[in-house]
C-alpha cells in the first residue's frame, strides 16, 4: 500500500495545525490530527450543494452562501444548481485552503473558484451571516465535521441556538439552510425546529460508488410566511 505524502501544512487562526496529504489519487486534509475532509467524501459534499439549492431551480438572480471551501465540491454543486445570473459566495477562513484549491486540488471539483459566479469571501462565514438580513436564498455549511465540532471548537457557536437565529435572519423567507455532518445529532435537529425551521434529515453515502459510511445532511427551510 502506498504511504501518505504530506504536501503542505498551515496553521488555522485558532492555532490548529492543518495538513494536506496525498496517497495515489486520494487527498486528505487533517486538522489537529483529525480527518477533516477527503476526496473520498465527494458524493456527500456535492449532495449538500445539490439538495440545498434544489428549491432554486428555474429562479434568477439568487444568492447562495457556502461556508467552508473544503475541496470545492459543495461550491461546484451549488454553481451547477443555479442559473447564470446568480451568485455563490464561499467563505473560507484559512488562506492556505484557498491556495490549495487553486493549485493541487483545483481539478478535483472542476476549478469552481474560476467560475465568474463564484465570489470568494476570505474570513469567518459567521461574519457574512451577520452582515445583512434576508440576503441569501440558501446557506450551505460544511464547516468542521458538523454540529459536533471535532477539529475547531470555535465552530460550536455556528450551530448554537444563537447561531441558528442569526442564520434565520440572514435567509430570505422560503430560504434553505443545508448542513453537512459526519454523523447524526438529534439535539441539533431539535434546535433547528425550536428556531422555527421546517427540517428534513437526509442520509447520503460519502463515496461516489454508493457504499461505505453514511453522512448526514440537514435541510432546514425558513417558512415563506
Amino acid at each position: 500500500m502506498l504511504a501518505w505524502e504530506e504536501l503542505a501544512t498551515t496553521t488555522a487562526p485558532d492555532g490548529v495545525l492543518l495538513q494536506l496529504r496525498r496517497r495515489g489519487h486520494e487527498y486528505l486534509i487533517r486538522a489537529g490530527g483529525i480527518e477533516l475532509m477527503s476526496n473520498g467524501d465527494e458524493s456527500s459534499s456535492r449532495a449538500l450543494g445539490t439538495l440545498g439549492c434544489a428549491h432554486l431551480a428555474g429562479a434568477r438572480q439568487t444568492r447562495v452562501l457556502v461556508g467552508g471551501l473544503g475541496m470545492g465540491y459543495t461550491l461546484r454543486a451549488a454553481l451547477d444548481a443555479v442559473d447564470a445570473s446568480s451568485v455563490v459566495e464561499v467563505a473560507e477562513l484559512v488562506p492556505a485552503v484557498v491556495e490549495w484549491n487553486r493549485g493541487v486540488l483545483a481539478d478535483l471539483a472542476g476549478r469552481p473558484l474560476e467560475d465568474k459566479r463564484a465570489q470568494l469571501v476570505p474570513g469567518d462565514v459567521r461574519a457574512r451571516i451577520r452582515a445583512e438580513p434576508n440576503r441569501y436564498h440558501a446557506i450551505l455549511l460544511d464547516v468542521d465535521n458538523g454540529p459536533s465540532a471535532l477539529a475547531h471548537k470555535i465552530n460550536n457557536a455556528l450551530y448554537s441556538a444563537r447561531g441558528l437565529e442569526q442564520i434565520w435572519t440572514a435567509l430570505q423567507p422560503g430560504g434553505v439552510l443545508g448542513v453537512w455532518s459526519i454523523s447524526d445529532d438529534h439535539r441539533f435537529t431539535a434546535r433547528l425546529r425550536q428556531q422555527g425551521f421546517e427540517v428534513r434529515v437526509e442520509r447520503v453515502h460519502g463515496s461516489r460508488k454508493g457504499r461505505g459510511r453514511y453522512h448526514v445532511i440537514w435541510l432546514a427551510r425558513r417558512p415563506a410566511r
